[in-house]
């Protein structure tokens, strides 16, 4: 079965296209993104504003336009956490379905936690024990902890990268104490969060997931993208304290020349360091090892999970639209 997973984030807008059948390992056939950094275009009443409607119309589109032409028997579209800021996101969802025929599902925090959660652990498999999974977005922190492939706790707090630097940072770089006071809120914010997680059982085996984690794990020494999905990346706690010293001197323009740092997000770096070292110290973590899979590959797995054996080989489906129904319905089938 092909199946495409439209992500639509604070950042970008992902699709991506993965051939896979029930007990499968997803293979990727093609990955396209749109940097589109929705959230910049909330305004002061946290509405879309038209730029940033006529942006992501036109990159649905386009990930629709792809997904038929690859072949794709379902589309799994979902947005995170700046159209669930959205004041008026209710209206942007119902304009993006009635111009492109998508409907855009808005996932709650706590189930992008539990979606990769579920992703990380069927990638570390069983030997992996109690998992603990921490994911920085553009908008927000996921985390969440469990022996079982859903989590015992899942949460979701605003204190992604994107959010951050926007909220708290008025030069680049940013002052000393800027930052400090940044480390202060974020590290105000995970408490109550952290206690919950700590109080579920130390964890067997500390991960981390997302673009930002990846980022600093190679600036602290990590193996390149080129060495491979398969190839062990970890953070530790001692790097990342000798890394932020680093990069908080940095401006984003010098950031981005740094292997490994993508220049769209480099002026997110610091917060999300900022961010990761302090999850790390609030949930007593030494290292965290970088996984690959995520949110996307989360609700891949769950979609084929939720498939019985007929579902699962039929072919018959067209793309029209489509929506997320198989991660809050049974049989959800293309309109």
């Amino acid at each position: 079965m092909r199946l495409a997973v439209l992500d639509v984030g604070s950042n970008t807008v992902h699709l991506l296209v993965v051939d896979a059948h029930r007990g499968a390992h997803p293979k990727p056939m093609s990955s396209d993104k749109d940097q589109l950094r929705l959230a910049e275009h909330l305004d002061r009443k946290g509405a879309l504003g038209r730029d940033g409607v006529k942006a992501l119309l036109e990159s649905v589109h386009r990930a629709r336009d792809t997904a038929r032409a690859a072949g794709c028997d379902d589309l799994l579209a979902f947005a995170t956490s700046a159209l669930r800021d959205a004041t008026n996101s209710a209206e942007v969802l119902a304009r993006v379905q009635r111009e492109t025929g998508v409907a855009l599902e808005v996932l709650p925090g706590e189930d992008e936690a539990r979606w990769t959660f579920l992703a990380v652990r069927r990638w570390c498999g069983w030997s992996a024990g109690r998992l603990l999974v921490l994911d920085i977005g553009g908008g927000s922190l996921e985390l969440a902890v469990g022996r079982d492939e859903t989590p015992d706790v899942a949460a979701s707090v605003p204190l992604g990268a994107g959010r951050l630097t926007r909220e708290a940072f008025t030069a680049d770089p940013p002052s000393r104490a800027e930052v400090a006071a940044l480390t202060e809120r974020v590290r105000d914010e995970l408490a109550p969060v952290a206690g919950r997680l700590r109080a579920a059982g130390r964890p067997d085996r500390a991960v981390g997931t997302s673009k930002t984690f990846r980022t600093l794990a190679r600036l602290a020494g990590a193996a390149p993208s080129s060495a491979g999905p398969g190839a062990r990346r970890t953070l530790t706690a001692q790097g990342l304290r000798q890394l932020s010293a680093f990069i908080t001197r940095m401006s984003g323009p010098d950031l981005a020349d740094l292997d490994g740092v993508s220049p769209s997000r480099a002026h997110q770096l610091v917060a999300g360091a900022v961010v990761a070292q302090a999850a790390m110290d609030a949930l007593g973590v030494t290292e965290l090892e970088i996984c690959p899979w995520a949110l996307r590959e989360g609700v891949i797995l769950r979609r084929f999970d939720m498939l019985d054996g007929t579902n699962g080989d039929d072919r018959s489906a067209q793309i029209s639209g489509g929506g997320l129904g198989p991660l809050t319905t049974h049989r959800a089938r293309w309109s």
